[in-house]
């Protein structure tokens, strides 16, 4: 893995947590708008909004460069329009960046030939 592709990988596990929160904090927001006076639904929506939009540009930014399948770009797609699939985006990026960085080791090392 190259390190624009380390770099792509990791904006979008940056923004895929703070994206789930705010999409969480929204949902929130709401309810409190329909049974009290607290109204926080167009800032939290103006911030969702926003990690919303960046997530979606990381997120193709990422498949471009990692070519990833049709199949795992369309997962962390539908990850960001659950409400707490951010987390496990997250995670499941988490885990090929150490995967990745595990497989660089070994062949620098000339424990593999890939």
């Amino acid at each position: 893995m190259d390190l624009k592709t380390a770099a792509a990988l990791r904006r979008l596990r940056l923004v895929s947590a703070p994206e789930a929160i705010s999409f969480l904090l929204l949902l929130v927001c709401s309810v409190l708008k329909r049974t009290t006076d607290f109204n926080a639904v167009p800032v939290m929506g103006m911030v969702h909004g926003v990690l919303f939009v960046l997530y979606v540009i990381f997120w193709a930014d990422a498949w471009n460069r990692a070519k990833w399948s049709l199949g795992t770009g369309i997962l962390y797609f539908v990850l960001s329009v659950l409400p707490t699939g951010g987390f496990f985006a997250e995670r499941k990026l988490r885990r090929e960046a150490e995967d990745a960085v595990i497989a660089s080791r070994a062949r620098q090392e000339g424990v593999v030939n890939a």
